[in-house]
């Protein structure tokens, strides 16, 4: 890696979390003056930032209005670089219904998931945050989807992620569609108890995990 690129991206992660908006919107242009690939600036960059932000709220040292100014220096950075990734394209686009689930309103993750999949041509129907069960099972319906993706960031809210697997049961589509699951409170360990197909611990491994699930599921039928 050249330095001048380790140099911009590490000013995009400190804009980050620093909560310095423009100090992160100037390094995104740097990067594409730069010539630094945008997925890469997103990925390394701006993730990082907010990789250590959420590291200061463990220690903490942040709190949760800081964790907020830390997401809205992120998606400056994110309006800036996003249209500049460089998409694959498949014929038949898989499609993934993703949301958080009721009661928990932090989306920041389910955001970052829902980015790598588009970038990965996956078809995103994105129901937003705080969605009751019965909403997921309807767009699952309404577009055949082929994954629904479960986030929350709360543990007072993963059993809602139960629930919505119960739903999909209770309507015979457990079979037909893949459920991942993610979030701060997360664990394997959780998924293998609610009967989730994956645990993804971060976007990049979520792309990772539902390309794995949908290479099975063909193999499968």
């Amino acid at each position: 890696m050249l330095a001048d690129q380790q140099i911009i991206l590490d000013r995009l992660a400190e804009g980050v979390r620093e909560m310095d908006e423009d100090l992160t919107l100037e390094a995104s242009h740097e990067a594409l003056d730069n010539h630094v690939d945008a997925l890469t600036a997103i990925n390394q960059g701006l993730v990082v930032g907010m990789n250590q932000a959420g590291s200061l709220y463990e220690q903490e040292e942040y709190f949760v209005p800081e964790l907020l100014l830390c997401s809205d220096a992120m998606y400056t950075g994110l309006d800036i670089l996003s249209p500049h990734i460089q998409r694959t394209s498949a014929e038949d686009k898989h499609k993934v219904v993703i949301g958080v689930v009721e009661g928990d309103t932090h989306d920041i993750g389910k955001n970052l998931v829902k980015l790598m999949l588009e970038v990965a041509d996956f078809e995103i129907y994105d129901l937003g945050r705080d969605v009751p069960p019965a909403d997921f099972i309807s767009k699952v319906k309404e577009v055949g989807a082929d994954i629904v993706c479960l986030s929350t960031l709360m543990s007072t809210t993963m059993d809602r992620m139960v629930d919505v697997i119960e739903l999909l049961k209770k309507e015979g589509l457990r079979e037909k569609v893949l459920v991942m699951i993610g979030g701060g409170p997360i664990s394997q360990a959780f998924a293998d108890r609610i009967g989730a197909d994956a645990y993804s611990e971060n976007a990049i491994a979520a792309v990772a995990d539902a390309k794995r699930l949908i290479a099975l599921k063909k193999v499968a039928v």
